[in-house]
């Protein structure tokens, strides 16, 4: 009982640590994230996607990389592009782009992972929207997209008021409102997805034995190189162990650096990554937008195109000489309550969160009806998500008071 209590006090004291590391980040990137969804609205980029050439595609990547990285509300906004008349493929190239090709996903790679895994995540995000492309072209799924317009029919939007410039809207108490809205409601979206991730990687580091890891991904952990079909292997493994977790990119970051440290070969690791997309509630939601037929053909294309891009992207790096080196051994010890930057860093933003807190609080009532994320469709699986979200801070909770415990020695160094 004493060494459960022991390992119980280790996973919490590390999934805290986690979230304390990489606090500022998520902040930053919201924030920035608050401010172009506020200032690009969705009407201007559904008046300037058109359909598959490649200006099309070039605006859906432009327009993904500044919206929002929630895999929610970037399903929302590309069935409403696609609803408006864009083609299937610029529309995916705003999905793979807006949860892909952001700023705060970048950064958090950068403080879990390394500038590797950074450089694979946006030259990856890349290359999948053109194998996207690709795939379509040759597919050429024209009577299935008939069929899901049909399905999707017309929003009855028909509005053509001319929104505030972007400048207006700095000037203005309700463009800051909005700001702090949108700001706030990032954090709504993500916070089980953050919650459970980084409750599963303590969970993981701290109980899960490194046996396992080589079990499961085959070739892991090997001081040589594992050989091209040890490789494929751990890129197909990814995807699978990423739609088990149920969450998206921003709570498998933590779980894709414990990867890293086992030893799972670069290509196995930004497969997981890049599996935000292939998860159960995302499935289910496509189905719920556009059918079962047309869910599952995306989800062929996103698979197809991971494993794909994953392997392009690890022998890419081979050739260059630029692949991280296999760690394989074990947990690595991080001082994750260490008074640093970072430190300071979460000092200023949890202030800067609590204004745009506040601005949201204030300008709630007023603007309620404006500028919201749509989950439609979603709501089965945010239930239970909520509940898994509760368990895990039950968990957290008991885990600290059993680290406060006199005798139990927990190093909560991850």
């Amino acid at each position: 009982m004493e060494r459960f209590l022991t390992l119980w006090a280790e996973a919490a004291l590390t999934s805290t640590g986690f979230f304390w590391m990489a606090l500022w980040a998520f902040a930053l990137g919201y924030l920035i994230s608050s401010l172009i969804q506020v200032l690009v609205t969705r009407s201007r980029m559904q008046r300037l996607m058109g359909h598959d050439g490649p200006r099309s595609m070039a605006l859906g990547t432009a327009f993904g990389f500044v919206s929002s990285s929630c895999s929610f509300a970037a399903l929302s906004t590309t069935r409403a592009l696609f609803q408006k008349g864009a083609g299937l493929a610029p529309s995916m190239a705003f999905l793979l782009a807006s949860t892909n090709l952001v700023i705060e996903l970048g950064i958090v790679i950068a403080l879990f992972l390394s500038w590797h895994f950074v450089v694979g995540e946006y030259v990856g995000g890349l290359l999948l929207i053109g194998f996207a492309w690709l795939f379509i072209r040759m597919t050429r799924p024209d009577r299935l997209l008939s069929r899901v317009r049909e399905r999707l029919g017309d929003d009855g939007d028909h509005t053509h008021d001319q929104p505030p410039s972007p400048l207006q809207r700095l000037r203005s108490r309700d463009g800051w409102q909005a700001i702090g809205r949108s700001y706030v409601m990032e954090w709504q979206m993500v916070w089980k997805d953050v919650l459970i991730g980084f409750t599963v990687a303590g969970i993981i580091a701290a109980f899960v034995p490194d046996a396992a890891f080589k079990t499961l991904f085959i070739g892991a952990g090997s001081q040589t190189d594992p050989g091209f079909w040890a490789v494929l292997a751990q890129t197909l493994i990814g995807p699978i162990a990423a739609f088990a977790t149920f969450i998206g990119s921003m709570g498998n970051i933590p779980l894709a650096a414990l990867l890293h440290e086992h030893g799972v070969s670069f290509a196995g690791v930004i497969a997981f990554i890049f599996s935000d997309l292939v998860v159960l509630p995302v499935l289910r939601i496509n189905a719920q937008y556009y059918g079962w037929k047309m869910a599952l053909y995306i989800l062929a294309m996103l698979l197809c195109g991971l494993v794909v891009v994953s392997l392009a992207l690890h022998y890419g790096l081979a050739a260059l000489d630029w692949l991280p080196d296999s760690q394989g051994g074990g947990r690595q010890q991080r001082e994750l309550f260490k008074l640093n930057n970072g430190f300071v860093l979460n000092l200023v933003f949890l202030a800067i969160s609590a204004v745009l807190g506040w601005l949201w609080w204030s300008g709630r009532s007023a603007g309620a009806s404006h500028e919201h994320h749509d989950h439609g469709g979603a709501s089965r699986s945010e239930q239970v998500l909520t509940g898994i979200a509760v368990i895990a801070m039950t968990w957290l909770a008991g885990g600290l008071l059993a680290a406060a415990r006199p005798g139990i020695q927990a190093s909560g160094g991850g």
